[in-house]
């Protein structure tokens, strides 16, 4: 199948997740909708269930406005907002971790506002890497097992876990696989989101069977020689109206630091030895994320390296409105950038911007000097 057929199938999928949901409801599965930014979903995977991300939508929020004040990030605000308005009935269960406040209180606000819909809390500790860590870590799955037991009657297994945790992981290498050739290829900004959004909506093993097909399709096919090469940073980067400023201002992005994104493939758990200590190990070993603890800050320099491995000319930093972490980061990132004689352009977004008309400008602008 041709690139741009895969590229429509996957599309299809990351424009209509109710369509989705609604197709594994019919064929009789239960869903559990995973919160961002990192959930255990080889866990839920494990136990028969269908994870499938909700990471909000471009709407205007209304109901949610009764348990959120408007400086907080519109990511939370809309998850709850379709919560209210009914867009994930039929999901048995959503798993919310607690890795920034804003997360912390959609958890608390979801119990009250979404009485049909189980609230399962994910708790991590920040200090992840020390064996103390691990445990805690581990005693956060348990309370996730237990609770998706009693939502769903869905029962676990480590020899369960351990086949979800090797279709995850493949699932992971065809990702950044994809990722390294939409680099060159000829592909738009709006088309490799679709990539990345619809893996959220699908089976692992159903979206790397595409995944796959389409990364051989892309080496197969023409280079991109003449577009402006970026690093793009965030922790969303999925609205159409600004990848049309992207696809307009011929930007192609080589490869990103976005936790919607690529931060989600980066790390695998190992598969010797028992199963559940490995989702435990596989948590200790991710960094480079603004909602993972470092004080050392090292992914200030891994973007930095990431850039210039890719030949990326320049890096442009999506600001979620009201995001903490990542406006703590910034300063640090924007300071490595000029060291390394990287531009780097910073541009704020939010679930409910509806004109991009100001960023547009800046792309403009920004491109002129790259």
């Amino acid at each position: 199948m041709a690139a741009k057929e895969l590229l429509a199938q996957l599309h299809e999928v990351a424009a209509s997740p109710r369509k989705q949901l609604d197709k594994y409801l019919a064929e009789g599965r239960k869903v559990v909708a995973v919160a961002p930014v990192y959930t255990p979903q080889e866990i839920i995977h494990s136990m028969g269930l269908v994870p499938m991300g909700v990471w909000g939508a471009d709407i205007q929020i209304n109901r949610a406005k009764e348990y959120y004040p408007a400086f907080i990030c519109s990511i939370m605000q809309t998850v709850l907002e379709l919560g209210i308005r009914g867009e994930y009935d039929g999901v048995s269960a959503i798993v919310i971790p607690s890795l920034c406040d804003s997360l912390k209180t959609l958890g608390q606000n979801w119990k009250y506002a979404v009485k049909d819909i189980p609230f399962v809390p994910m708790t991590y500790p920040q200090n992840r890497k020390p064996e103390y860590g691990k445990k805690f870590t581990k005693a956060g799955y348990e309370r996730v097992i237990s609770d998706l037991s009693i939502a769903t009657g869905a029962q676990f297994s480590e020899m369960a876990l351990a086949e979800s945790i090797k279709i995850y992981n493949e699932h992971n290498a065809a990702m950044r696989a994809f990722a390294e050739a939409a680099a060159d290829a000829q592909i738009t900004a709006a088309e490799r989101s679709d990539v990345f959004k619809s893996a959220w909506f699908m089976l692992p093993e159903e979206h790397t069977a595409i995944v796959k097909q389409l990364t051989e399709e892309l080496k197969k096919g023409p280079k991109e020689e003449k577009k402006i090469r970026v690093l793009v940073s965030g922790i969303l980067a999925d609205s159409p109206d600004l990848l049309r400023v992207f696809d307009k201002n011929g930007l192609q992005i080589v490869c990103d630091d976005v936790a919607h994104e690529s931060r989600q493939y980066r790390t695998d758990a190992p598969e010797e030895g028992s199963p559940f200590d490995a989702m435990a190990q596989k948590f200790a070993d991710m960094d480079n994320c603004t909602l993972l603890y470092d004080k050392e800050k090292k992914r200030v320099d891994y973007i930095v390296n990431q850039a210039k491995s890719h030949k990326a000319q320049g890096v442009i930093v999506l600001m979620t409105k009201f995001c903490d972490p990542e406006e703590f980061d910034y300063v640090p990132i924007k300071r490595a950038c000029e060291a390394a004689e990287l531009p780097c352009l910073l541009i704020e977004v939010d679930r409910q911007m509806v004109d991009y008309g100001q960023a547009d400008t800046m792309i403009e602008g920004f491109r002129e000097m790259v």
